[in-house]
């Protein structure tokens, strides 16, 4: 007869997720990457913490635990594992190379991530340079919000050799709710562009909608509640909505500078594949003239209140 194991696979699958957790290194505490520096720390990770931006957010880390260095290289020679949340292509490629660099201070075998939402061109050619070293790339970018990222339910699709994928799984499980592997390295930038240039033209559209029914006298919320009792509605439109409606602005964590490069980064990835956008212009362009009339740093709903003061008059040509 086949010996019972005494340990269900359940119970195996648990005693190695109690393992010795890899050292992590960590850059960019914005919104997003302080909430999964909290989210780590109170897992029990050893962390190393640098600077993007956001000088408070790594006080806070360091306060919980965190270690800080000055550079990406140290950091890089400290972990495992080097993860980064940062906002654009340039400030990836800005931590990655040079002297002071990631690249520099890897060592054979580290697993490097981009949780940003980037360039696939970047990544790959990111991705070439990081192999020369010995050590591993994957891109994973997120969706959800920092909210979702405290309590480790981030939506997380990766990308990259799957055996690497595999081996840091357990890491991205303690992050994300629903982590997927989508294929080659540079698929998880492509598809999070898609899907960002598809949510923000929802946005626009939606915003521009409530700000039109304004000048018509029709009221917001009568007109969410005819569109949301057919196949339009989403979590999206409930977003705009909390804003346009119920003077909500912050259920959607995402700023309009952020928006707008991710936009631009979709219209440029699909320049280089053969496509040239049709949609994506008239998406860029709102979230463009939102960004010179200092809208930069509002969240996404609050683009509904562009588009009011637009129509309203409220914004004069230099």
């Amino acid at each position: 007869m086949c010996a019972r194991s005494r340990n269900p696979p359940r119970a195996a699958a648990k005693r190695r997720r109690t393992m010795t957790k890899p050292a992590i290194g960590f850059i960019g505490l914005g919104l997003m990457g302080s909430a999964m520096v909290q989210r780590l720390i109170d897992l029990g990770y050893t962390m190393t913490v640098l600077a993007n931006r956001s000088r408070a957010n790594v006080e806070k880390a360091v306060a919980r635990g965190a270690t800080e260095v000055t550079t990406a290289r140290e950091l890089a020679a400290r972990s495992d594992v080097i993860m980064l949340c940062v906002d654009t292509s340039a400030s990836v490629e800005e931590r990655m190379y040079g002297d002071d660099g990631v690249i520099a201070g890897l060592r054979r075998g580290t697993i490097a991530i981009d949780f940003g939402t980037s360039l696939p061109g970047s990544t790959r050619r990111i991705g070439e340079a990081v192999a020369a070293r010995g050590a591993h790339y994957l891109d994973a970018p997120l969706g959800r919000t920092p909210a979702h990222a405290v309590d480790g339910k981030l939506n997380i699709m990766c990308a990259g050799e799957e055996a690497i994928f595999d081996k840091v799984r357990p890491v991205l499980d303690d992050l994300g709710e629903n982590v997927f592997h989508l294929g080659p390295l540079g698929s998880g930038h492509t598809i999070k562009l898609i899907n960002n240039f598809f949510a923000m033209t929802m946005v626009s559209a939606l915003s521009e909608a409530f700000a039109v029914a304004d000048l018509a006298g029709v009221e917001r919320e009568k007109l969410y509640n005819v569109m949301s009792a057919g196949p339009l509605h989403s979590g999206m439109m409930d977003f705009i909505k909390a804003n346009a409606v119920d003077g909500i602005k912050d259920k959607l964590a995402f700023s309009i500078r952020n928006a707008r490069k991710d936009v631009g980064y979709y219209s440029a990835m699909a320049e280089e594949a053969g496509a040239a956008s049709l949609v994506s212009p008239a998406t860029k362009q709102a979230f463009s003239l939102a960004l010179a009339c200092n809208f930069g740093d509002r969240m996404v709903p609050e683009l509904v209140d562009f588009f009011a003061a637009l129509y309203a008059g409220e914004f004069k040509a230099d």
